[in-house]
């Protein structure tokens, strides 16, 4: 379904276009019935919005409530876990802040002039002080949050219903196979949701290019060269902090994941490279009872492209409609994206969701993120294939630190190389250097 989506959003991306350019050649700049047109064409943008925001809040509660109750209490396993997480928080604070330099650097929405549908004036934009950030993070009712799809209470309420799921053991059992099976089901929904994006993005473009004209594809070109190459930034800096702690051998990394790189790639999907990523990791040395507890934990918390991509994309918003947001505002945008972009790993293009949930919480304009849909597609690939680098480079670095790094094994060996957590196990196959 990956390939055939992203051939068909690019179909739709194409043909909104032609459609769109039509228009706008049609009918002058300020005819009512342009307007008109392009009203009716953003409807498909608008109508997949509501959906996707449909599927947020059950799908965090869910997926970061059997995340956390199925981690266990043993005492390596916390150690492993806090180190993970202060790698990931160390990433993500990186990931976030470079993506905000880079778009105040760069500036790719000033001059668009975008009019917001509602005053700005009277949104939280100007009122977000960290007194209210704080009181906004702590829920009154787990149900009120999940009905206002309040992001940020829903995580912290799913934190402390994981917890206290692991803690009574098999009386809390009947409630993580529910949680689990709300998580697959939410999985399955927003698999068909996505099968509208096409017309979504048909309908956003068109609805652009016929009020704006071609001249909008020029600022998408330059949005995505500057994104892609705040992406090239960020692949040097977390292979060089893994270097750091891996030698010489972080390049060997760069070979082994080469495969799942390119399939994260092409799909838009890290959860498609999952797989062939625990192989070729098996292959650098880490032992499966590292990876399979780091990796999917990295998942939901550690997706350096898209968290780069969530604070780059909202500022970008916020410039296209000419608001400015102080030092201070940008700040707490960090703190809320740091928050906001955990629990929604595997499912395509969810970096739309977070950057919905960010726009609300900011009082920004929502329709703003039709601007995107137009070329999330091409975005997507480059976040998804970054996510996959920092979760390898991550994993690799945990092991080493845990001083269970072993011999690799050659990347291209034909055999399947089983779960293995000592050098006598599972090692079969040519042996490298481990400097190499």
């Amino acid at each position: 379904m990956g390939k055939r989506l992203t051939l068909y959003i690019v179909i739709g991306m194409i043909a909104g276009i032609i459609v769109g350019y039509a228009l706008n050649r049609a009918y002058p700049a300020d005819s009512p019935a342009l307007a008109t047109a392009a009203d009716a064409l953003k409807l498909l943008p608008d109508v997949f919005l509501h959906l996707i925001k449909m599927v947020i809040a059950p799908l965090i509660l869910a997926t970061l409530v059997t995340g956390i109750a199925s981690m266990g209490d043993s005492s390596a396993l916390g150690r492993i876990g806090g180190r993970a997480l202060a790698w990931f928080i160390t990433a993500s604070l990186i990931s976030i802040g470079m993506g905000l330099l880079l778009v105040n650097l760069f500036q790719p929405g000033v001059g668009l002039q975008f009019t917001a549908a509602a005053p700005v004036a009277d949104l939280a934009t100007a009122d977000f002080t960290v007194r209210h950030f704080l009181l906004e993070i702590f829920p009154t009712s787990a149900l009120d949050a999940m009905a206002k799809n309040n992001v940020l209470q829903i995580l912290v309420f799913s934190l402390f219903a994981g917890v206290a799921l692991s803690a009574i053991g098999e009386a809390g059992a009947p409630l993580l196979r529910g949680a689990d099976a709300l998580a697959t089901l939410m999985l399955t929904i927003t698999d068909y949701v996505m099968r509208f994006a096409p017309f979504a993005v048909f309908g956003a473009l068109a609805s652009v290019v016929a009020t704006k004209g071609l001249g909008i594809i020029v600022t998408y070109g330059v949005f995505i060269s500057e994104f892609y190459f705040g992406l090239l930034l960020l692949w040097i800096l977390l292979l060089g902090l893994g270097g750091l702690f891996l030698g010489k051998r972080v390049l060997l990394l760069a070979r082994y994941i080469r495969e799942p790189l390119l399939l994260a790639f092409s799909t838009a999907s890290s959860e498609s490279a999952l797989p062939k990523l625990f192989e070729q990791l098996d292959r650098f040395g880490v032992p499966r009872r590292i990876s399979g507890f780091v990796l999917p934990l990295g998942y939901s918390f550690n997706l350096d492209g898209s968290m780069m991509y969530t604070s780059f994309a909202t500022m970008f918003i916020a410039q296209a409609y000419g608001i400015e947001l102080s030092i201070g505002q940008q700040i707490a945008m960090l703190l809320t994206l740091m928050v906001t972009s955990k629990g929604i790993a595997g499912v395509p293009r969810a970096s739309l969701v977070v950057i919905a949930a960010t726009l609300t919480q900011f009082g920004l304009p929502l329709e703003g993120i039709a601007l995107l849909l137009g070329v999330d597609t091409f975005l997507d690939m480059g976040r998804t294939a970054t996510n996959v680098v920092g979760n390898a480079v991550a994993t690799s670095v945990i092991t080493k630190w845990e001083g269970m790094l072993q011999v690799p094994l050659d990347p291209d060996a034909p055999e399947a190389i089983p779960p293995h957590d000592t050098p006598e196990q599972g090692r079969r196959g040519l042996h490298l250097d481990p400097e190499q």
